[in-house]
């Protein structure tokens, strides 16, 4: 666990894309959208939270795994994600495809191994960035026992974008915790509460960033919103 907290703790590297778009570097992260009853979407956007981490800190990615190169060349790049939707036989197949699948309840999220966006598997390039969106929902006040990823609602991000932006926030909480804060978070799977900030938790959560008692995420501003865009506030309790 330590060496591979290390890499997250350590932050990521700036390197300037490639020329060639194909070569740019991404984690992909499918979430199990079924059509006749889909999940709701704190739930959702939970399991790609916890999913994205689980990935980072998979033995796998770990000193001489099968996925250790592919991470840190990933890791050493901007950090991207793009988020695509199944349903069905989609997710069915999406399973086979190497990476780490979490379930919230009725929700369900996998996130697979960075690598070029040119060698992105079929069975995942198939799959829709966009289209489907899930409705705010109202899961209640955040458990007290758990991390809690506050996401600014007045942004109006869909729910693939927040996706990846709930999958950043999880990864720079766990690069701020101790090994022992990150060991025992996995003991629990990664479970996280995601929760749309009111104006008043928003401005809170603002100044426990500013305090280093909370984390934030800044998006580049590639797609959705503007660039340096504070997307999500990630903490280890719920303090609000």
């Amino acid at each position: 666990m330590a060496q591979r907290h290390s890499v997250l703790a350590r932050g990521y590297g700036g390197r300037a894309d490639p020329p060639d778009p194909a070569d740019v570097l991404a984690m992909p992260v499918v979430l199990h959208i079924p059509k006749a009853d889909p999940p709701s979407r704190s739930r959702l956007l939970e399991a790609a939270a916890s999913a994205a981490v689980a990935l980072c800190l998979d033995e796998r990615v770990g000193p001489g795994g099968e996925w250790e190169e592919c991470f840190l060349a990933w890791t050493g790049a901007r950090i991207r994600k793009v988020a695509r939707r199944a349903r069905g036989a989609q997710w069915v197949a999406a399973q086979d495809v190497p990476g780490v699948t979490v379930e919230v309840g009725e929700a369900q999220a996998r996130a697979f191994v960075p690598g070029r966006v040119g060698d992105l598997d079929p069975r995942i390039k198939r799959l829709q960035i966009g289209g489907t969106d899930l409705e705010h929902d109202e899961p209640g006040p955040p458990p007290p026992d758990r991390p809690v990823l506050w996401i600014d609602p007045t942004l109006k991000m869909t729910v693939g974008k927040a996706a990846a932006q709930v999958g950043h926030a999880s990864m720079l909480l766990a690069g701020s915790m101790t090994v022992g804060q990150c060991a025992h978070w996995s003991n629990s799977d990664f479970a996280c509460s995601v929760r749309d900030a009111d104006e008043n938790q928003w401005r809170r959560a603002q100044a426990l960033v500013d305090e280093g008692r909370a984390v934030a995420v800044r998006d580049a501003g590639f797609t959705e919103v503007a660039p340096g865009s504070m997307t999500v506030i990630a903490m280890w309790r719920p303090e609000l």
